[in-house]
């Protein structure tokens, strides 16, 4: 009662003054503080991250009340930098800062959901059959039932179930799948595991155990950047963000650092500090460019030319003019320009054929492993040497597999030739594809000859089999192709930089808009700069150029200006290619608990471009065709057909995964095969070459051979990354959509001569989809159960990123709130009732898996020389050679449970590896057995446990040489087998070290240098990609074993992409067919779509989170320039619809000077669940990004089995991009919400 009455006083106070009145004393009540002071009071800090796939990996305090998480704020004790580097603190940004507000909003999943009509069906059906797998079969045979929940699909009708039910209902489908059609009909789906690499694993390792598929996502997304593996033999390595502070010029190209590198950001305006010049080239006025001296801002699309100008201008004053030595002597040592190519005649000149080989020449130059894998040079004293290094040293010996500069016979130092200009023995006119001169409406273009003659010295050389053969070097193909004079008087050589040839900076003004002058300076200095600090120069580069059709020649312009100058491998320099959170750090020791390599191998992996290309029939809209990608010096007879007919090629071959692999249930074969007396493997080679078994890729849509089981996970497949959004919601779920375009067969385009056609696709292909998320995103609308998983705040985890060296933990600070689990119990009990589900139904069974012939394994070394194919009779089918490998995989359903929860033997009996070396790990299996404790009886005896995600976590940390030191000196001294070089060096200061996972909670910890990986993490440097194959002499995993600009393959050789060329965009022909067709009397204009990465949202998420809607305009939208907007009559905040034959999507218009003219932006991934009203075309409600997108699959990225273009789980394959589609965009007019609520308006019409 008396501070009830001290608030009186107030009235009464005459408070003393002072600072001459200024202030005054008071002593008025402050009870309003403890109010601020509960806010912000807590009972514990807990370290976190947050599983986003924003590369940021972030280590953030938790704020824990009575039981509930009240905020987070960003951490600040990461270990510390070397004196002279500034510190990763602080890193974080507002859309992590939003996070908590998930765990209790109403968007949040609480129960696990089901959707009405399959509920009652599913209860109706027990009453019926005791066994659940009867009672399921007893739904989806029955076409109507099936068929009524399917198009239920997108409308809501959730309603919620039990765990129990829900376990029950998955395991009988998966059950009636596997047993009725085969394991490879039930597949996964969920991204980047680095980003929460124990929640990745926990599904994969059930669907591993099972024989389901793994789908990729690294190239589905479209962040796999071809070019890299074409290169270097790589995925993806780049340097880590401190590395930016090393550097002494940044070319920052298509990759919007404050925006989407915000935790990293700083280092890039810190390096300026140091006088570091930074150079922004983007399309747009993006938030980059705010950071940097100088913006460039090239027509989008046309990166690749602008790229090849700049290398002009680098190779003629630094290479030819004016040669550096510290440039001369980096390409002879660390690339294959020193490597002879065989000449093929033509009619009246000749064309680069494929790299000669020692196995070409007599004796094969003294080469008796591999001589077909062993590519041949020049050496200063005219000899002909099979220099160390190359792929073929690789495989089958030890200890010359080095980048040291030896002949690979003596054994002697020996100097490679770099031009055999002055010492040839002829002049020859060599042709080069040229594709600038494609004509195109929306982009310019140079008229040239689509086949350039150029002059090369050339050498005539004696082969094996009594011929002979023209050869010229890589360097000098490359000085020709960039069209430069070298007193050889070529007329397709430019004699200025103003001579518009190819490819001069006069041409690409032509062709970019960028003034010559400017591409002229920024070559230079970038060049200049190189050579003065040996190499530390970089190109910052992001989703802005790899999402084209043709990224590979946008990709290889910028690594060959980097090669150029020698700037790979060097610290401050190289390629940053930044998407997503790629780095998986602790790969060997994840690898065994997600794919359960140790019980069972190999697991079954699928690239999800092809996959969902071919089961969502997107193929049967197609309108791209081989012939128009082929070079004009192709023989076009042998490339006949449809693009999936060379996917279908590429899997018989071996070259790309199969999903659904064969034409019948995999775990029949075997016993067919016992039938006639014939091993497996025997019985499938025989049927397929009798036709009996065919792949299941030529005949998708015959009822049998497409997936019936999906489950998406750390995923919103359907909201973000589904391209062809459309044609999945009709081909694969069987529900309402808006494609608006004809198929093939409506069409008269061309149809497919490998795949059967049949008029009417298949409808509704999914029987069952399944999605784990801890919010209501589109994917779950589109699902048919949704399970409610833990926060990352709610379950233990751990987190990595190739933005920094360090581990991070996600920790559970709360317990999973309602019902929710994390995503290690949630399969842990669909395993445990599948066990139960499948007895008498499944039991030990052979399981016949095709396994694409691998890159990093000695396979690779398939077919040398050129392309053969067995059932066209080139060949014999000689599985891992000629096709794919066939093996046998003995599975134990019923043990799938005690499996999943135990570490298997397999460890102990074959060990463990990675990137083509192994080594032993029985210490690390002791070791776990004492951490985790072992199994006391069943299946799995004495066994390591893996009852608990933070088990799951030891079992990665310990086998992994980036958290165990003494893996990572054993790693090492398995590489130095191969090199003849000890490399153990780099580890044995931290053999004592293991990281724990309660240690990575207590602080963010560094990981250890291990050869996974081509950086260093040092005291001394940090990391960047290529270092040790520079400074370790350790080759690149590449054809020639160094950097590789010339790809010799007959498909990159016949597609004219051997040699980086120019390629515009392609012409998807989605517009023309929809303009005007359903006309709302306004105007409307073609404009191509692109869709960045967004500001207020890490892809999807945060996307429908309140604080980011509130700083945003809270909804989707769609930016344009002001001229398009004028054309068009559409203000700023004016609804739009924008459409083509995909679909169609509906959006308020941004209409803003930053953006130029003929294109459109969409930031990726906003959801279909906030302010989104119905399409006038489609008579739907509006439809996202990926509405108007389909994908289109290029051939190259088919290669398989040949060197570096090899086959690897997110390593190489086809590509998910989406930047060449152009939409048709006008203003709507009537807004209609279809909601019935009466808020439906008509938007004033354009005057």
């Amino acid at each position: 009662m008396s501070k009830f009455l001290d608030r009186f006083r107030y009235f009464k106070q005459k408070g003393e003054t002072f600072a001459d009145g200024h202030g005054q004393l008071l002593e008025t009540n402050r009870d309003w503080e403890d109010g601020y002071r509960q806010r912000w009071q807590h009972d514990k800090i807990v370290r976190s991250t947050h599983g986003v796939n924003c590369t940021g990996s972030c280590s953030w305090k938790i704020y824990v009340k009575n039981g509930l998480v009240t905020w987070e704020t960003q951490q600040t004790d990461y270990p510390r930098t070397r004196p002279d580097m500034p510190n990763h603190e602080p890193r974080g940004c507002p859309r992590g800062a939003s996070y908590s507000w998930y765990l209790y909003s109403a968007n949040r999943l609480k129960y696990p959901l089901m959707r009405k009509r399959l509920m009652k069906m599913w209860r109706e059906a027990k009453k019926l059959h005791r066994d659940p797998v009867e009672a399921w079969a007893s739904i989806i045979e029955d076409a109507d039932k099936a068929k009524s929940f399917k198009q239920a699909r997108g409308r809501g009708g959730f309603v919620r179930s039990s765990w129990q039910e829900v376990n029950e209902l998955i395991a009988a489908s998966n059950v009636y799948t596997v047993k009725t059609y085969g394991p490879d009909r039930v597949a996964g789906f969920s991204p980047i595991p680095a980003m929460s690499m124990v929640s990745y694993a926990s599904g994969a390792r059930y669907l591993s155990l099972i024989g389901g598929t793994c789908l990729s996502f690294y190239d589905w997304y479209c962040d796999l950047p071809p070019a890299s593996p074409q290169t270097w033999g790589e995925q993806t390595d780049v340097p880590e963000s401190a590395d930016w502070y090393n550097s002494s010029y940044i070319i920052a190209w298509g990759s919007n650092v404050p925006q989407t590198r915000t935790p990293d950001a700083h280092f890039f305006t810190e390096v300026r500090y140091k006088g570091t010049k930074t150079v922004a080239v983007t399309p747009d006025y993006a938030e980059i460019a705010k950071l940097c001296d100088l913006w460039l801002a090239p027509k989008q699309g046309t990166d690749a030319a602008m790229a090849l100008a700049m290398g002009h201008v680098m190779l003629r004053e630094f290479h030819l003019d004016n040669p550096r030595q510290y440039f001369t002597d980096y390409v002879r040592r660390y690339t294959d320009m020193p490597m002879l190519v065989m000449l093929e005649e033509r009619d009246g000149y000749y064309a680069a054929g494929r790299m000669l080989r020692a196995a070409d020449l007599v004796d094969s130059l003294g080469q008796e492993n591999n001589p077909e894998w062993k590519t041949v040079a020049i050496n200063s004293n005219g000899e002909m040497v099979a220099p160390n290094g190359s792929i073929g040293f690789r495989w089958g010996e030890k200890g010359k597999w080095n980048l040291e500069q030896r002949d690979g016979t003596t054994g002697a130092e020996t100097e490679l030739q770099l031009s055999l200009l002055g010492s040839q023995d002829e002049i020859a006119d060599v042709g080069f594809p040229y594709f600038g001169g494609e004509g195109s409406e929306y982009f310019n273009h140079v008229a040239l000859d689509n086949v350039l003659l150029h002059k090369l010295p050339a050498k005539r050389l004696q082969l094996a089999d009594g011929s002979s053969a023209l050869v010229t070097t890589v360097y000098d193909l490359t000085m020709a192709n960039y069209g430069l004079e070298r007193g050889l008087n070529d007329e397709n050589c430019a004699a200025s930089y103003d001579d518009t040839k190819a490819y001069t900076p006069a041409w690409a003004e032509q062709i970019t808009g960028v003034p010559r002058a400017q591409i002229i300076r920024i070559a230079r200095e970038f060049a200049d700069n190189a050579d003065k600090t040996h190499g530390r120069s970089m190109i910052i580069v992001g989703a802005g150029l790899n999402h084209w059709y043709h990224l590979d020649m946008n990709y290889r312009g910028l690594i060959n200006m980097l090669v150029f100058c020698g700037c790979v491998g060097q610290s401050g320099g190289g390629w940053a290619h930044y998407v997503g959170q790629e780095k998986l750090r602790p790969q060997t020791g994840w690898q065994p608990l997600a794919f359960a390599l140790d019980w069972q191998r190999p697991a079954r992996h699928m690239n999800s471009t092809s996959y969902f290309y071919n089961h969502s029939s997107q193929w049967r809209y197609e309108t791209v065709t081989a012939e128009e990608l082929l070079s004009p010096m192709a023989d076009k007879s042998r490339y006949s057909g449809h693009l999936i007919d060379f996917n279908v090629r590429a899997e018989r071959m071996g070259w790309l995964p199969s999903a659904p692999q064969l034409g019948t249930n995999p775990l029949y074969i075997a016993r067919e095969a016992e039938k006639a007396g014939m091993t497996p493997v025997d019985y499938t080679v025989k049927s397929l070459k009798e036709g009996s078994i065919r792949f299941a890729a030529e005949q998708p849509e015959n009822g049998k051979n497409h997936p019936r089981n999906l489950f998406i996970w750390r995923s919103n497949l359907l909201g973000s990354s589904g391209k062809g959004h459309e044609y999945m919601l009709k081909y694969l779920l069987g529900t309402e959509h808006g494609i608006q375009g004809l198929d093939l067969g409506k069409q008269g385009g061309v149809k497919p001569e490998e795949v059967e056609w049949r008029d009417n696709g298949l409808d509704g292909k999914l029987d069952l989809v399944v999605t784990l998320d801890f919010r209501l995103s589109s994917t779950c609308l589109y699902s048919d159960i949704v399970l409610p998983t833990a926060t990352w705040y709610e379950k233990d985890d751990m987190n990595t990123s190739d933005m920094h060296p360090f581990i991070h933990p996600l920790s559970a600070a709360v317990d999973p709130a309602w019902e929710s689990k994390s995503d290690w119990e949630i399969y842990k009990g669909i395993a445990k009732k599948f066990s139960e589900v499948c007895v008498g139904h499944l039991g030990k069974e052979t399981d016949v898996v095709t396994l694409p012939i691998q890159h990093d394994s000695a396979a690779e070394l398939a077919q040398p020389l050129d392309v053969k194919d067995w059932k066209k009779g080139e060949c014999d089918l000689i599985p891992g050679k000629t096709a794919p490998h066939i093996m046998t995989v003995e599975r134990d359903y019923p043990a799938t449970y005690e499996r999943f929860t135990s570490i298997g033997p397999l460890m102990e009996k074959i060990g463990n590896g990675g990137k083509g070396i192994a080594w032993n790990t029985q210490s690390e299996m002791d070791l776990l057995r004492k951490l985790n404790y072992t199994k006391a009886d069943g299946p799995a005896k004495g066994q390591p446990m893996l009852n608990t995600a933070i088990d799951a976590a030891e079992m990665i940390l310990t086998l992994a040489p980036e958290t165990n030191g003494q893996v990572a000196v054993k790693a090492w001294a398995a590489l130095s087998e191969f090199t003849g070089r000890d490399h153990t060096h780099l580890a044995t200061n931290k053999e004592e070290e293991k990281i724990r996972f309660r240690d990575i909670q207590a602080q963010p910890r560094k990981i250890i240098s291990s050869p996974t990986w081509s950086g260093l993490e040092d005291e001394h440097v940090s990391y960047n990609a290529g270092y040790t194959n520079v400074h370790e002499l350790i080759p690149w995993r590449t054809l020639s074993g160094r950097q590789q600009l010339y790809q010799d393959h007959q498909w990159m050789r016949d597609f004219g992409e051997s040699l980086l060329v120019y390629r515009p965009p392609i012409d998807t022909r989605s517009v023309k067919a929809v303009m005007g067709r359903k006309s709302n009397g306004n105007p409307e204009k073609a404009l191509n779509f692109l869709t960045p990465h967004q500001k207020w949202g890490i892809h999807s998420t945060y996307s429908d989170n309140l604080l980011m809607l509130t700083l945003s305009r809270g909804g989707p939208i769609v930016w344009m320039s002001e001229t398009d907007a004028k054309d068009l009559g559409i203000e700023d905040n004016d609804w739009i619809e924008v459409f083509n034959s995909n679909g169609a999507l509906t959006a308020r218009a941004v209409v803003s000077q930053r953006v130029p003219a003929g294109m459109t932006m969409m930031y990726h991934a906003q959801e279909r669940i906030v302010n989104l009203p119905g399409s006038e075309i489609t008579q739907q409600r509006g439809g996202i990004h990926n509405s108007v997108t389909r994908i289109t699959l290029k051939p190259t990225h088919m290669i398989g089995g040949y060197a570096q273009l090899a086959y690897g789980f997110n390593y190489y394959g086809t590509v998910g991009s989406n930047r060449d589609e152009f939409v048709v965009v006008r203003k709507m007019k009537n807004i209609n919400w279809l909601d019935g609520e009466g808020n439906d308006q008509v938007q004033e019409s354009v005057k």
